[in-house]
C-alpha cells in the first residue's frame, strides 16, 4: 500500500502535478552561498519573463545552534518547505572534516528526499567528446555510506558504517521504474557491487529485481559499478536509466555530467515523501561571486525539472527550449562554456526568447 501511495504522489511527470493543482504556486527558494544569489536571481528573472505562475518564498538556511548545542537548519526554512512542498536551492558551502554537518545532507534527511534524479544529455551547439549522451541517474539519497554513522574504535582506527535497508531500497527502485515508465524510457540498470558487499548491495539488488517484476514493459539489467564506469566513457548510449545506492550515485552522476560539459549544465531534483527540492549541484565558486560571471544554466534547468514535476509543462518547455537555443547559438555563453558573456547578458537573451513565446 505504501509503495502505491509513493507512486501516486511523488512520481515524476503528470503524477506530481496532483500536489500542485491550482495557482499561483508558492515555492521555497534557498539562494545559497557564493554565486547562489546571482544565479537564483537570474532564474527568477527568466521565470518572470515567461510569466510562470510562481510566488517565491526566499529563506536562509545558515546553520543555527539548537538547544543540544548542535548546528542545524533554521526552523523558518523547515516550515517553509513543509508548507510549500516544493523548493529550489542554489549551491551551499559544505564543511570539510569539521564544523556543522553538510546542509545538503541535512535537507535530504529532514524532508526524506529519498530519490535524487540527475538527467544528463548532450546539448546541441556545445561540443564535448560525446554527442550521444542521454542518461538519467537515480540515486538513493538517504542512507548508504552517507548515513553519517562513524566512530573511532581505537586511536588511529575509524569505522564508517554503510546502512542499506529494504524499505529505502524498494522505494528508490520502484521510483526508478516508475520514472522510466512515465518518461518513455526503455531500460533500467541497477548499479551495484554485490559481488563484494554481498549483504548490503545484495539487499539493494534484490529489491531492484522485485521492483522490475512490477514493470514488465521496462527492460531490466544488473551491472557492476566498475563495469558501468568503463562502459560509460566508451559508449554512453549503452545506458538509459541507472539506479544505485547513495555513494555510487554521487560518483557516477558527476561522471555523467562530465560527459556533457560539467556540473554547470546539469540539473538535479530530490524527490521525497514530504515534497521535492530541486538544486544546482555545482560548487559555490566564491572566486567569481559578485562579478557577474556565473553560469545559471544548472539551476535554471533544475527549475525546469521543478515545473515539470508540478505539471507546468508548457512553461517548462518554453524556458528549456530558450536555454538550449541560446547555448546552440553560442552568442552569449559564459566563461565556463568558452564564451565571454556576463551572467546578466546570458540571462537577458533567454528572457527575450521566453518572452517572445509567452506573448
Amino acid at each position: 500500500m505504501a509503495a502505491q501511495w509513493i507512486r501516486k504522489v511523488v512520481s515524476p511527470g503528470v503524477t506530481g502535478a496532483r500536489l500542485y493543482s491550482g495557482g499561483p504556486h508558492k515555492c521555497t527558494l534557498i539562494p545559497g552561498d557564493g554565486i547562489g544569489p546571482e544565479i537564483s536571481a537570474a532564474v527568477q528573472k527568466i521565470f518572470d519573463a515567461a510569466k510562470v505562475p510562481i510566488e517565491w518564498e526566499s529563506v536562509d538556511v545558515t546553520p543555527v545552534k539548537g538547544p543540544d548545542g548542535k548546528f542545524g537548519i533554521p526552523q523558518a526554512a523547515i516550515e517553509s518547505v513543509n508548507r510549500n512542498k516544493i523548493g529550489l536551492k542554489g549551491p551551499l558551502m559544505t564543511p570539510i572534516g569539521k564544523g556543522h554537518r553538510s546542509l545538503n545532507l541535512a535537507l535530504r534527511k529532514e524532508f526524506n528526499l529519498y530519490a535524487n534524479v540527475r538527467p544528463c544529455r548532450s546539448l546541441e551547439g556545445y561540443k564535448t567528446l560525446y554527442d550521444n549522451v542521454d542518461v538519467v541517474t537515480i540515486r538513493e539519497n538517504t542512507e548508504g555510506e552517507y548515513s553519517g554513522i562513524e566512530h573511532e574504535i581505537v586511536d588511529g582506527v575509524v569505522q564508517s558504517i554503510k546502512l542499506i535497508t529494504e524499505e529505502a531500497s524498494t522505494r528508490v527502485a520502484e521510483f526508478a521504474f516508475q520514472y522510466a515508465s512515465d518518461n518513455n524510457r526503455k531500460k533500467v540498470t541497477a548499479v551495484h557491487k554485490a559481488n563484494i558487499m554481498r549483504m548490503s548491495d545484495g539487499l539493494f539488488l534484490r529489491c531492484c529485481r522485485e521492483a522490475a517484476q512490477k514493470f514488465p514493459n521496462v527492460k531490466f539489467e544488473e551491472r557492476y559499478l566498475d563495469t558501468v564506469c568503463l562502459n560509460m566513457v566508451q559508449d554512453p548510449s549503452k545506458y538509459d536509466v541507472l539506479v544505485m545506492p547513495n555513494l555510487y550515485g554521487d560518483i557516477l552522476s558527476d561522471m555523467c555530467a562530465g560527459l556533457v560539459g560539467g556540473l554547470g549544465l546539469t540539473p538535479s531534483g530530490n524527490i521525497g515523501l514530504n515534497g521535492a527540492l530541486f538544486e544546482s549541484v555545482h560548487g559555490t565558486a566564491p572566486d567569481i561571486a559578485g562579478h557577474d560571471k556565473a553560469n545559471p544554466t544548472a539551476l535554471l534547468l533544475s527549475a525546469v525539472m521543478m515545473l515539470k514535476h508540478m505539471g507546468l509543462t508548457d512553461y517548462a518547455r518554453n524556458i528549456e527550449h530558450a536555454a538550449y537555443d541560446t547555448i546552440k547559438e553560442a552568442k552569449y555563453l559564459t566563461g565556463d562554456l568558452g564564451g565571454t558573456a556576463k551572467c546578466s547578458e546570458y540571462t537577458n537573451e533567454i528572457c527575450k526568447k521566453v518572452a517572445a513565446k509567452s506573448n
